[in-house]
């Protein structure tokens, strides 16, 4: 009897650390893990566009313009992308507003919105990663996730869960979708929706197996099965 009372006991002490740790992580690591995944995915999606979007856009000056502003741009010079330089370059605002109907001029709202992100403006990023019109595989879903790390910046959580699983949906590849569904995953989480969280984090692991996201997922499919019985 003493030795299952004892046994009880550390299952107990076992558990409550376990808690303990989880929430630490989630508090630690939540802001990291929400916003630190869109960079890569979107840098590669703009270098893609690059090569399939505009090879010959109807406008050579916007194409010429936009070809000028990704120097800036790698170079995380995100304010002189955006805006201009005052000399021979005018900014990808610029470019979105004067040639937005031109596909140099669709990928200039892209850059604009992701400067502006960069920057610490998530209304102004929302405005022209709303305004990009594409489809693709690879742009499209990583600006619609953006979207979704615009709107945790601006304390709407719950709104950019949407994104999240629909930039997810969008993208539909092992590469992009379980990253987004990750973001949502821990979104939920910090919203203490631990079903939700538990349901994203295992289409990670059944849908998406081979994915790098799913060679972890079991730890935060733990992590929220054990705080949502608390």
């Amino acid at each position: 009897m003493a030795k299952k009372k004892q046994e009880k006991q550390e299952k107990e002490i076992e558990v409550g650390a376990i808690l303990s740790r989880s929430e630490q992580f989630i508090e630690k690591n939540k802001n990291l893990l929400i916003y630190g995944f869109g960079g890569i995915i979107v840098v590669i999606g703009l270098i893609l566009a690059y090569h399939y979007g505009y090879a010959q856009p109807r406008n050579e000056k916007a194409k010429v313009a936009i070809f000028a502003g990704q120097h800036y741009f790698e170079i995380d010079s995100f304010a002189l992308a955006l805006n201009g330089n005052g000399v021979d370059y005018d900014g990808f605002e610029a470019i979105a507003n004067s040639y937005g109907g031109t596909k140099a001029g669709n990928l200039a709202k892209a850059y604009a919105g992701i400067c502006y992100y960069k920057l610490g403006n998530p209304q102004s990023a929302m405005k022209y990663l709303k305004s990009y019109k594409g489809s693709d595989t690879q742009l499209a879903p990583a600006l619609t996730g953006l979207i979704g790390d615009c709107l945790v910046s601006a304390g709407d959580t719950k709104a950019a869960i949407g994104y999240f699983e629909k930039a997810a949906a969008k993208a539909d590849n092992e590469f992009i979708s379980p990253i987004y569904l990750k973001k949502a995953g821990i979104a939920y989480e910090s919203l203490q929706n631990y079903k939700d969280a538990i349901r994203v984090y295992t289409t990670i692991k059944e849908k998406y197996n081979r994915s790098t996201e799913a060679m972890e997922v079991d730890r935060y499919i733990t992590r929220a099965e054990i705080l949502s019985k608390q």
